[in-house]
């Protein structure tokens, strides 16, 4: 048996996953619920870490503290930044680092890494299980930032600068955590918007649909891990 966590930014992201956690025991803990239930032979701890990389940083150390999770999976929704990439479409991250913070500082400095990159194993298992669902899926860099990208010519910058495929707001924080603490971890985003001039119309329209697409690949991948 394995314990996996499971984190997302907001109510959305979860509420198809926790919504088959019968039974579950909730544990309240510096603010953040923590959902904890049996998902076929596997443990699963769910928690709604709140928008932002701190608020995911912190999360992401509670859960592996208090529950000794073997692996992270870092779900949710994203805007997407490779060019092709369509809405409903999946990016599920081969590496992830911040966007908003000079990676000299993370590089030249403690922790001395800048870029985190996610557990292969994890990586073909996604992949795997979209395969079967028949979803499209892209592997490559997701980046983060304390902001919502909703325009056109700061995605061009980032897109330079970085070449990503998604930019979300907690992601790069959950990889450092996990990393810092030697613990496998993926991100599985599912694309809401292209983080455009059109981007926050996107994001309405398609939040729903985009957050529980990613749910049923995160659940089936819980049952086969």
């Amino acid at each position: 048996m394995k314990t996996i966590g499971i984190i997302g930014a907001m109510p959305s992201e979860l509420k198809d996953i926790q919504n088959v956690q019968e039974n579950a025991t909730v544990k309240e803990i510096a603010g953040y619920s923590f959902h904890e239930s049996m998902h076929g032979a596997n443990k699963i701890v769910t928690a709604c870490c709140g928008i932002g990389k701190v608020n995911a940083a912190v999360c992401t150390q509670i859960m592996i503290d208090h529950f000794g999770v073997d692996c992270i999976i870092n779900t949710g929704i994203a805007g997407g930044m490779k060019q092709g990439i369509k809405v409903l479409e999946v990016v599920i991250s081969s590496s992830v680092l911040p966007h908003d913070l000079d990676a000299h500082f993370l590089k030249d400095y403690p922790p001395y890494c800048a870029e985190y990159h996610a557990d292969e194993n994890l990586q073909t298992l996604a992949k795997t299980v979209c395969d079967e669902m028949g979803i499209v899926t892209h592997s490559g860099r997701i980046i983060s930032g304390d902001a919502f990208i909703t325009d056109s010519a700061v995605k061009a910058t980032l897109i330079q600068a970085y070449n990503p495929y998604a930019v979300d707001m907690e992601t790069a924080a959950v990889g450092q955590c996990a990393w810092r603490n030697k613990i496998p971890f993926v991100s599985i985003r599912c694309i809401s918007d292209l983080a455009d001039d059109e981007g926050a119309m996107s994001f309405d329209e398609f939040e729903v649909l985009a957050a529980k697409r990613v749910a049923e690949i995160v659940l089936t991948m819980c049952e086969r891990e």
